[in-house]
C-alpha cells in the first residue's frame, strides 16, 4: 500500500509502504484523497484547480479521486452569518447572498464541467459542493464515472450547529450507493457520519468504497473514520481541506468570528487530517496535517472479505427480529401540485 503526498507545487510523490499481503482473486484499486483549500468565492477558479489536483492524481494512476467537503463553493469556516438568536444582520444578509452565488446548479454547467473531467482523466470522481436549489443551499457530493457519466449526488441530511442556518436538509431520497466497475461507492458528509442509523443504511446498500468528505481536522476525526471501516468492513476515504487565513478573503469582507485578531494570513485554519483506512481498520495513507497534498493508497478489495468474515453488521451479525431500520427513501417535497400527479397518471395509462 502507498502513501502518496505531494507539497503545495504537486511535485513528484513521497511513498510509503504498508504490506498487506497478496490477493489475485480480487482486484486493487488506485484511490486519492485530495486535500486542498477551495478558492473561496471564485468558483470558476475552483474548478480550475479541481482539474489540476485530478490531472496530478490521475498521472499516479489513480481510479478513483475524492475531493473534500463543499471544495466547489467553500466551506464559510469562521463565519456567523450576522445571526444571533432573534437578528439577522444586513451584513450577513449580504455574505448569504455572495455565497449563494459561488454555489452551483445540479445538474448544471458546473456539473458538466466536472463530469468532463472525469472522462477526461479516466478517473472515478466524487466531489464536495454547494449546491443551489432556488434560494436554499445544500452541502452535496457529486459522483461521477470514469465515463464522464454523472451518477448522482447526496445531500447531507444533518448540517451541524450554525451550518444549518445555511444549508438546507437533504432526504432520504439522496443516500445512493453506486455500483461501478471499481467497487460500490456512497459518501457520508463530516459528523452525518457519526449517525448510527445513515451509516447501517449505507451498509445495508453494499458500500464497498465509503467516502467521508469532511471539514473536521481534530484527532477525534481519526477515530470516528477508523470505526466506520472496521464496522462496516469497507475502506474509508475521508477527504478535508488544508486552509490557511489567506486563503480566505481579508476582513471585513470575510470575519473568523472570535479568532480575526489571533489570525496572521499563514495561520493555519483548518489542518487537514486527510486519511484513507482499509476495513480492518489499518490506516493505509495519512492522516497528513502539514500542507495541500495528495493522498494516495492501493486498495485491495478482498480485505472486504476478509473483514467480513468477522463481523458484518447487516449480515450473519444483525439480529432483525430484535433490531430493525425501516428508510424513507422518497423525496419529501414541501408542495405537491395535483394536476402535476393527474398528468403523470394519465400518461401511464
Amino acid at each position: 500500500m502507498a502513501l502518496v503526498t505531494s507539497t503545495p507545487t504537486y511535485e513528484e510523490p513521497i511513498i510509503a509502504e504498508v504490506d498487506m499481503g497478496s490477493d489475485f482473486s480480487e482486484p486493487t484499486v488506485r484511490a486519492t484523497v485530495v486535500q486542498a483549500s477551495t478558492v473561496f468565492y471564485d468558483t470558476p477558479a475552483t474548478l480550475d484547480k479541481a482539474e489540476r489536483l485530478l490531472a496530478k492524481a490521475a498521472s499516479y494512476g489513480s481510479q478513483l479521486v475524492v475531493f473534500p467537503e463543499a471544495f466547489i463553493g467553500g466551506y464559510p469556516r469562521g463565519s456567523s452569518f450576522g445571526v444571533t438568536i432573534g437578528n439577522r444582520t444586513a451584513k450577513g444578509r449580504e455574505e448569504f447572498r455572495k455565497y449563494r452565488l459561488a454555489a452551483i446548479d445540479v445538474p448544471g454547467p458546473e456539473v458538466d464541467r466536472l463530469a468532463a473531467m472525469a472522462e477526461k482523466y479516466k478517473v472515478h470522481l466524487v466531489m464536495g459542493v454547494i449546491e443551489r436549489d432556488g434560494y436554499t443551499l445544500y452541502c452535496t457530493v457529486v459522483f461521477f464515472d470514469s465515463q464522464g457519466h454523472y451518477l448522482g449526488k447526496h445531500r447531507k441530511i444533518m448540517p451541524t450547529a450554525i451550518e444549518r442556518v445555511i444549508w438546507g436538509f437533504g432526504d432520504g431520497s439522496t443516500i445512493p450507493v453506486f455500483e461501478t466497475p471499481i467497487g460500490k461507492i456512497g459518501a457520508a458528509i463530516c459528523w452525518e457520519n457519526k449517525m448510527p442509523l445513515l451509516r447501517t443504511a449505507m451498509y445495508a446498500k453494499g458500500v464497498e468504497i465509503y467516502c467521508a468528505p469532511t471539514a473536521d481536522s481534530r484527532d477525534l476525526w481519526q477515530a470516528t473514520v477508523t470505526h466506520i471501516a472496521h464496522e462496516g468492513g469497507c475502506f474509508v476515504l475521508s477527504a478535508n481541506q488544508f486552509c490557511r487565513r489567506k486563503d480566505y478573503p481579508p476582513a471585513p469582507e470575510h470575519v473568523f468570528e472570535g479568532l480575526e485578531d489571533d489570525l496572521t494570513p499563514d495561520s493555519v485554519v483548518c489542518a487537514g487530517g486527510s486519511v484513507i483506512i482499509s476495513p480492518s481498520g489499518t490506516v493505509l495513507a495519512g492522516p497528513n496535517y502539514e500542507d495541500e497534498a495528495l493522498i494516495t493508497a492501493d486498495l485491495d478489495l478482498g480485505e472486504i472479505a476478509r473483514a467480513k468474515f468477522d463481523f458484518d453488521v447487516v449480515g450473519h451479525y444483525a439480529r432483525p427480529e430484535v433490531l430493525s431500520l425501516i428508510v424513507k427513501d422518497h423525496p419529501t417535497n414541501p408542495v405537491t401540485f395535483a394536476s402535476a400527479s393527474t398528468k403523470t397518471e394519465e400518461k401511464s395509462k
